[in-house]
C-alpha cells in the first residue's frame, strides 16, 4: 500500500480533528501546533503524524488506527474480547458477541470502537459497533463489531520500513 495525495492540514483543521478524537475516545492526542498530514492509502483516508498513520476517516468520521490506540491509550469506546477470539480478530474477522467479555457502556450503534484482548489489554482492531455497549456485554448471538482495520493488515504495515 502506498501513500498518495498527501496534504498538510491547517492549524484549525488539526485542532478540530484533535477535538473530535479527544471527545470520542477520551484521550489527549496531538496538539494544534503538531504538523499533521492527510493522505490516501488504499481505501483509507489516513491522518499522518510524523509519518505514522495514527488516525483514519471511516466515511467522514475520524477514528484512531491501531497504532493510534497504542500511542494515545484511549479510555472510551473499547470492546474487550476473550483470548479465544484474539486469533480471529487478529486475522481481520468481525467481532462476534459470544467472544466479548466487556464493553464501554457509552457505545451506541454505529460508533467507531477499538477492540482489545482480555489478558494484556492490547489493541487488536478498530471497527464499527453493530450493537450498543450494554447489549454487547450480555448478548450471546450475532455480530457486534464490523472490523475496519486490524493488526497486521496493509494499513498496519504502512508504517513499517520496506
Amino acid at each position: 500500500m502506498r501513500v498518495r495525495n498527501r496534504q498538510r492540514l491547517r492549524r484549525k483543521e488539526v485542532a478540530d480533528l484533535a477535538a473530535a478524537l479527544e471527545s470520542a475516545f477520551g484521550c489527549t492526542v496531538f496538539g494544534a501546533d503538531t504538523p499533521v498530514d492527510l493522505a490516501e492509502a488504499g481505501p483509507f483516508r489516513v491522518v499522518l503524524v510524523d509519518g505514522q498513520a495514527l488516525a483514519l476517516f471511516a466515511g467522514d468520521r475520524p477514528t484512531l488506527t491501531v497504532r493510534g490506540v497504542v500511542a494515545f491509550r484511549p479510555t472510551k469506546r473499547f470492546v474487550t474480547v476473550d483470548m479465544g477470539a484474539v486469533k480471529f480478530v487478529y486475522n481481520g474477522a468481525d467481532v462476534m458477541a459470544p467472544g466479548i467479555v466487556e464493553a464501554d457502556p457509552g457505545i451506541a450503534v454505529g460508533d467507531l470502537v477499538w477492540v482489545r484482548d482480555e489478558r494484556n489489554r492490547q489493541p487488536l482492531a478498530v471497527g464499527e459497533a453493530l450493537m450498543s455497549g450494554p447489549e454487547m456485554a450480555v448478548s450471546e448471538r450475532g455480530k457486534s463489531v464490523k472490523s475496519i482495520h486490524h493488526v497486521g493488515d496493509d494499513l498496519w504495515k504502512l508504517d513499517e520500513p520496506a
